[in-house]
């Protein structure tokens, strides 16, 4: 017989079970580093899920992150496949990232504040990865590095994050060299600050829409932007509910002003002139 035992009692086709240190699977994935990482601060079992499915979507944060800045970089190169398929790997990970609410989705206020005190000033908006997903959609802000001062190397990154151009800078200035009349001024505004709509842009995006032919790729990059900005205003919005639901109209963790400030980000558009411009075409 072929599947004879070895002395263990295990077939000869097992798989490998004996390894001098640690197993490959946890040298590349450091298992045993993530699943010790929740250090509860009270004695509610709900707090256990609250951190874990935060801790989750920090790492969806940096996927993302990475996926936006490979599709900028490969702008900058014009590369646009390149590009896509990472824009369209994003869309996977923010529908993931989206999902990462549900187990967080039904908070009574109760349940929430059974270890709600175990946060201290800890908030959402002080996520640096988060942020990072932020300056890329063009959402910069200089004050957003203030609470990580305290950490030189986060903050460093931060600050580049901050001064570099974000996606969709680079997308504007890839339809510039396609020959699209994206106005100079937009082209060298200044990368630290948040982008403001512009009518001239507009314009651009409706030419291009309204005959999606002359430019193919660029209509399909620009369909699947308008994808990334639909998953981030669910996002958004998906938190907001959450929030409200759990917590009501009180003010937020770090003294954030709660569901206001969550309702204020939610009616703002990504990368707008791609939604405005679909009601002149």
């Amino acid at each position: 017989m072929s599947n004879t035992l070895d002395a263990s009692g295990a077939g000869s086709d097992a798989p490998n079970l004996d390894f001098a240190g640690t197993t490959p699977y946890e040298d590349y994935v450091q298992a045993d580093v993530l699943t010790h990482l929740q250090h509860l601060r009270s004695d509610d079992p709900g707090e256990m899920v609250f951190l874990v499915t935060t801790q989750v979507m920090e790492l969806w944060f940096t996927v993302i992150v990475h996926e936006w800045e490979t599709a900028a970089k490969a702008l900058r190169e014009d590369t646009v496949p390149v590009a896509m398929d990472a824009l369209k790997r994003s869309l996977r990970e923010l529908e993931a990232l989206n999902a990462s609410w549900r187990p967080l989705a039904q908070l009574t206020p109760g349940q929430f504040n059974a270890y709600r005190a175990a946060l201290g000033e800890g908030s959402g908006f002080q996520s640096a990865m988060y942020r990072r997903m932020e300056f890329l959609l063009g959402e910069k802000s200089a004050s957003m590095l203030v609470p990580h001062r305290g950490a030189p190397r986060v903050h460093a990154e931060l600050e580049k994050a901050l001064q570099e151009p974000s996606l969709y800078d680079e997308v504007l200035r890839l339809l510039s060299r396609r020959g699209l009349a994206v106005p100079q001024e937009v082209l060298d505004r200044d990368l630290s600050q948040r982008y403001e709509p512009s009518a001239e842009v507009e314009a651009v995006w409706t030419a291009l829409y309204a005959d999606p032919d002359a430019h193919h790729d660029l209509h399909r990059l620009g369909e699947v932007l308008t994808d990334v900005a639909e998953l981030v205003w669910r996002w958004r919005n998906d938190h907001m509910v959450a929030t409200r639901r759990a917590m009501g109209a009180k003010t937020g963790t770090g003294g954030s002003a709660g569901v206001a400030w969550l309702e204020k980000r939610a009616t703002k558009n990504v990368f707008p002139e791609l939604w405005t411009a679909r009601s002149h075409v």
